[in-house]
């Protein structure tokens, strides 16, 4: 070891320790660090949504990456255990290891409670179905006065009651009303008679008037009713609801505007 028997050598050792400091200093930030993070080098994220968690591990790991499930839904739409989305993106700069945030799609659909469709139309329906991640089946049309008014509603053939437990994501059929009912009764002759009194006897009834043809070439006094369809029959049914077009005698009225 020298000794220090002067100012110049005392210099030489202080230059001497600052250069082996330096030396140091140097090897880790620009040798040992780099080695050791790969300080400086940037991979490309790849895109592994729509794979199978198993296949995108294997990936990953080919690539010195990581993933991490941090989140999962359901949609039947899509396989199980499908990632749905991952963080960062696809083609983001990353160090090697870095871990990759996944959603997966579950295997088992989520149970949910059964929304109130009852008593609803059906385009409300379809809008609450939607909301629920559950998806609109068949819609099968019944006698009943409400016409469009869902009546019932099943998951695979068997009724739900607003409330009940189902597995999200399933297939709702819905029983709606047709507007006719199911109330048969004989059909009202009305011919013969001035169109007025017939419309009021057959919307009486619970009838319809459907279309009023007008027979300028009849014999029959102007206004009189001279042919229904459907006809009145003997034993002829008809429903609640039903239409019933009419021929009338004479010239159709004339339509006279209002004066503002």
């Amino acid at each position: 070891m020298l000794k220090a028997n002067s100012f110049v050598d005392v210099l030489k050792h202080l230059v001497i320790m600052a250069a082996i400091v330096a030396m140091l200093v140097a090897g880790f930030f620009y040798v040992y660090l780099p080695s050791t993070t790969n300080h400086g080098e940037s991979i490309s994220v790849p895109k592994i949504t729509g794979m199978q968690l198993p296949d995108a591990e294997e990936y990953l790991d080919d690539q010195n990456l990581l993933y991490f499930v941090n989140d999962s839904s359901y949609s039947p739409d899509r396989k199980p255990f499908e990632i749905l989305t991952q963080d960062p993106a696809p083609g983001a700069k990353v160090k090697e290891g870095r871990k990759i945030y996944v959603s997966v799609n579950m295997k088992n659909p989520p149970m949910i409670k059964m929304p109130k469709l009852i008593d609803g139309s059906v385009k409300n329906a379809e809008l609450i179905l939607k909301s629920y991640d559950l998806r609109k089946g068949q819609i099968t049309y019944v006698p009943d006065l409400q016409q469009n008014a869902v009546l019932k509603q099943f998951v695979n053939g068997r009724e739900i009651k607003p409330g009940e437990m189902i597995p999200k994501g399933s297939v709702v059929d819905l029983h709606v009303g047709d507007g006719l009912g199911n109330t048969e009764f004989e059909i009202p002759d009305v011919v013969g008679m001035p169109v007025d009194e017939a419309s009021v006897l057959l919307v009486g009834q619970g009838l319809q008037i459907g279309n009023i043809i007008y027979e300028p070439g009849s014999t029959e006094d102007p206004g009189t009713i001279v042919r229904q369809r459907p006809f009145a029959e003997v034993g002829a049914k008809i429903r609640v609801g039903e239409l019933v077009d009419l021929w009338v005698a004479g010239e159709e009225p004339v339509q006279v505007q209002g004066i503002e």
